[in-house]
């Protein structure tokens, strides 16, 4: 394969940024803008994040650009641009790592997200890391840190759903909505809309739920400084989730990851506005639990049987 007859084959044929000055082409992108600018980068390794086991080159694709923008929505911020680097094994035909970047193109076309630029190396396994842009306005940008005592905790969508999909790709499972949680592990659909729509909230703290809520929520109880109770029985899952054991129901909706949705804090008396914001974005959102003033932050879980610690427990990177 040639390196630059297959840039010549991904590269955008136009762009729809306006703040672009210049794209692919030259050494280095070229844009401007009077916002805050927020980045972020996440890494895929073959057999480790993903397989063709249980997902076609275009689902990869899709899902590893999905993760990026989970990212800049958790920030509060429009997607912009992103890079692409490749690290690609023989095996892998010029043809198969087109639809990757067919699968990238696909999400990447709904926010109107320009390709600007990455690299491509020689390796044994295929790495894929992807660098995604977007803007906020100025001092908008959301963070963990942003919980305070008496804030409502939410959380958009539905959890679990994509480890209930990688389980019955990986096991063959038959069962109930089979196809639908297939497909909410193979295109994930990033809250993004509804992150925007927050922007005349005045604090908002954000995580996006890609490694399970149980590292999420401890994220922002460590960041704030603030003890976060989470109702179980409000955790938001699917109308055909019970059909799966109370082992599994409660493992892959706290810690099952890579849903790409939204946990956040907000003040009680902007709850009810939230609500309406997700409602224009057709978001579904939960209100899971409450905030509490402590001297050592941390989660914990409440059930009709009892309460206790909510530890780290998802996916956790060079474990």
């Amino acid at each position: 394969m040639d390196e630059f007859s297959f840039i010549n084959a991904i590269k955008p044929k136009a762009y729809n940024q306006p703040t672009l000055i210049k794209g692919i082409g030259d050494d280095a992108a070229v844009f401007r803008s009077t916002s805050d600018i927020v980045t972020t980068v996440d890494t895929f390794v073959e057999d480790i994040h993903f397989s063709l086991d249980t997902m076609e080159p275009f689902h990869i694709g899709y899902r590893v650009l999905a993760a990026n923008i989970s990212d800049l929505a958790a920030m509060g911020a429009e997607p912009a641009f992103y890079l692409v680097s490749m690290c690609i094994p023989k095996k892998w035909s010029q043809k198969a790592l087109e639809e990757i970047y067919q699968g990238m193109h696909e999400l990447a076309s709904i926010y109107q997200m320009d390709l600007i630029g990455g690299d491509t190396v020689s390796s044994d396994r295929l790495m894929i890391s992807i660098t995604a842009m977007g803007y906020v306005p100025k001092e908008r940008a959301r963070y963990r840190s942003h919980a305070k005592p008496g804030d409502i905790i939410f959380a958009t969508g539905t959890l679990g759903d994509s480890r209930a999909g990688l389980e019955i790709l990986l096991h063959q499972q038959e069962c109930k909505d089979k196809d639908y949680y297939i497909r909410r592990h193979r295109l994930p659909e990033p809250k993004a809309a509804f992150a925007l729509g927050l922007r005349e909230i005045e604090r908002v703290a954000l995580n996006d739920i890609s490694d399970g809520i149980s590292n999420e929520a401890n994220e922002i109880a460590e960041a704030s400084g603030v003890e976060l109770i989470i109702i179980e029985e409000k955790v938001p899952v699917s109308q055909t989730f019970y059909q799966f054991s109370e082992e599994q129901q409660y493992e892959w909706k706290l810690s099952g990851g890579e849903d790409f949705e939204l946990l956040g804090t907000v003040p009680e008396k902007e709850w009810s506005r939230v609500q309406e914001i997700a409602h224009q974005a057709n978001t579904p959102i939960k209100q899971i639990g409450y905030v509490r003033k402590t001297e050592e932050p941390r989660v914990l879980i409440q059930s009709k049987e009892e309460i206790k610690q909510l530890t780290k427990s998802g996916y956790t990177h060079l474990k």
